[in-house]
């Protein structure tokens, strides 16, 4: 008698594990093939594991399986903070010199546009008058693509005296420092860790409170003048800074590295 449950149990848990597998392998190929068929694009979050495990009627230990087995394929990849997420090159930009986002996508082999979101005339903040030593702003928020998927949400503060002669459509179509009539002399950035806001989240099509770089840069004229103040926050998953640190004596932090208060 205990012989036979015996031989019932162990042909019951091998059925089970027949199962599982036969079900990881077929969640697999159904994500397989629409990932194939773009539903899902590079750098795109995936459903999540309790949406997929709803979606497919299994629990998330076999839906976890299969994405694993799409990971060893280099399909997709797993980030804290995002969940799963469709494999891709991340944005690659350096820091080394001046420049546009549009210029680092282009010497990257990908295409960019801009998307603006909102476009106003309007009394600066508090804190934009303090930088920009201004009033009044034209104020830009936009949404940045590469290859049609959001990857960075900027905004930008120019002083109205600079930015009155300025349409919507040319902000769309050409960054502020080939507008601007005035020489560019340089400019500082300041870059931290965050989390997405619902608005920024829902811009960059991340879940709210993934991670998030923010940088923050000050643009000035030949003469040392603040004309534009930016906000720029980047999917973090999608988003690399690269910059080159020459010799500099003894110590082994980056220039201009320091805590934050």
């Amino acid at each position: 008698m205990f012989l036979v449950w015996g031989l019932f149990i162990v042909v019951l848990y091998t059925s089970i594990v027949q199962v599982r597998i036969i079900q990881y392998h077929e969640i697999a190929n159904s994500l397989r093939n629409r990932i194939e068929a773009r539903e899902f694009s590079a750098g795109r979050v995936l459903p999540s594991e309790s949406e997929l495990s709803v979606e497919f009627k299994v629990s998330r230990v076999t839906v976890r399986r299969a994405l694993e087995v799409l990971r060893d394929e280099g399909l997709v990849v797993s980030r804290q903070g995002f969940g799963w997420v469709m494999a891709s090159d991340q944005l690659t930009q350096s820091l080394g010199r001046l420049g546009t986002i549009e210029e680092q996508m282009l010497a990257n082999g990908m295409f960019s546009e801009r998307r603006i979101v909102e476009f106003n005339f309007e009394k600066a903040t508090r804190k934009v008058a303090k930088v920009l030593n201004c009033d009044q702003v034209l104020r830009v928020k936009r949404v940045n693509t590469a290859n049609g998927e959001p990857f960075a949400v900027v905004t930008v503060w120019c002083p109205f005296e600079l930015g009155q002669h300025l349409s919507r459509k040319e902000v769309e179509q050409s960054a502020f420092y080939e507008l601007l009539e005035i020489p560019i002399g340089g400019a500082t950035q300041t870059i931290g860790a965050d989390s997405a806001t619902k608005t920024d989240s829902a811009l960059l099509e991340i879940p709210t409170g993934s991670p998030v770089l923010h940088c923050e840069r000050v643009t000035r004229d030949v003469a040392g003048n603040a004309v534009l103040l930016s906000h720029h926050v980047f999917a973090a998953h999608r988003t690399n800074f690269v910059v080159d640190l020459p010799s500099a004596g003894k110590s082994i932090a980056p220039s201009g590295m320091r805590l934050v208060d």
